[in-house]
């Protein structure tokens, strides 16, 4: 009986033996991947970091840079394989390069914000009849048409109901008092107002957006693409960087207190106490298969009917959207 009792039990531990060691079949490979600094980049963080304390599969390889043209030249290059840009960049990279990027998921819903020195302005449709300064490097680019969008979607005509001014230096008319009025993206809006006891956020976008948009049309600003090649070549480490990508996102959004001390670590975000107001405003998400491709789809359109050159003239086709 003792024989029969230790053979079961050696039997018992061998088993369970096999099903501890049961691995993960997929492939991991070596990934590299550009980040812009700002909220598109605050997601990766807790991915930078667990691979710099080497607690993941795939080998990781980050550079952050501080221009979105940046980071689509690194992918046009060849010397990035996965990159996180604006999406109507993405669009646009895909019409160019014909096909040769797909978005792998939507890391960033709305990002802008309406600042207000004063306390006058409520909704959209407050401001008519006032001048928005904002950067001038949002002339022609997703901010400008998202504002004009949301102005017209609430019975205002841009550049007569409401003037809109493309400022050099906008930090000076914030600090100055000049622009009452701005529209800013996170993280300068948080910086804005840690430096204006008088500024307040008046309003979010992305939730006047949803006040006028279908349910499945999200104000989706940031995305994660790849090259197709890449993602031909090696299925296995993109699933697991997106499980990856997804459990950092989850991470930054759980604990905004040591994600933000990670974006001053990683150049994402210069300093922690900015981060750390900011990373809250950041609309940080993780979309991908079909739910991306349809409520990408619809913003693209959005953006498309209203000026086609914003997505690179033409919607992308199905193949842009990468659905596992």
């Amino acid at each position: 009986m003792k024989r029969v009792l230790a053979l079961v039990l050696a039997l018992v531990l061998v088993i369970g033996a096999f099903a501890g060691c049961k691995k993960d079949k997929r492939e991991p490979g070596e990934v590299r991947i550009t980040a812009i600094a700002g909220p598109t980049g605050v997601g990766m963080v807790n991915l930078m970091q667990k691979s710099a304390d080497g607690d993941t599969a795939n080998e990781y390889t980050f550079n952050v840079v501080s221009d979105p043209t940046q980071a689509v030249a690194a992918i046009t290059n060849g010397d990035a394989d996965i990159a996180a840009v604006p999406t109507n960049l993405a669009s646009t990279l895909y019409k160019k390069t014909e096909g040769k990027v797909q978005v792998l998921a939507v890391n960033t819903l709305g990002v802008l914000h309406i600042l207000e020195r004063g306390d006058g302005i409520k909704s959209v449709k407050n401001l008519k009849g006032k001048t928005i300064y904002t950067d001038a490097k949002n002339k022609g680019a997703n901010p400008e048409y998202i504002l004009r969008y949301l102005l017209e979607k609430n019975g205002l005509k841009p550049d007569e109901d409401v003037r809109i001014e493309f400022a050099a230096d906008l930090d000076a008319l914030m600090a100055s008092g000049e622009a009452k009025i701005a529209l800013v993206p996170e993280p300068k809006a948080s910086t804005y107002l840690m430096q204006n006891k008088g500024i307040r956020r008046a309003l979010n976008l992305t939730e006047e957006w949803d006040k006028v948009s279908d349910e499945n049309c999200a104000l989706m600003m940031g995305c994660v693409i790849a090259r197709t090649e890449f993602i031909e070549k090696n299925p296995d480490a993109v699933s697991l960087f997106l499980e990856d990508y997804m459990a950092s996102i989850g991470a930054v959004k759980s604990n905004s207190e040591a994600a933000a001390a990670l974006c001053e670590t990683y150049k994402i975000i210069p300093k922690a106490a900015v981060a750390r107001q900011a990373i809250p405003n950041c609309g940080l998400v993780y979309v991908a298969g079909s739910t991306m491709k349809t409520r990408l789809s619809a913003y693209l359109k959005v953006l498309y009917d209203y000026n086609p050159a914003a997505i690179g003239g033409a919607l992308p086709k199905d193949d842009f959207y990468y659905v596992g």
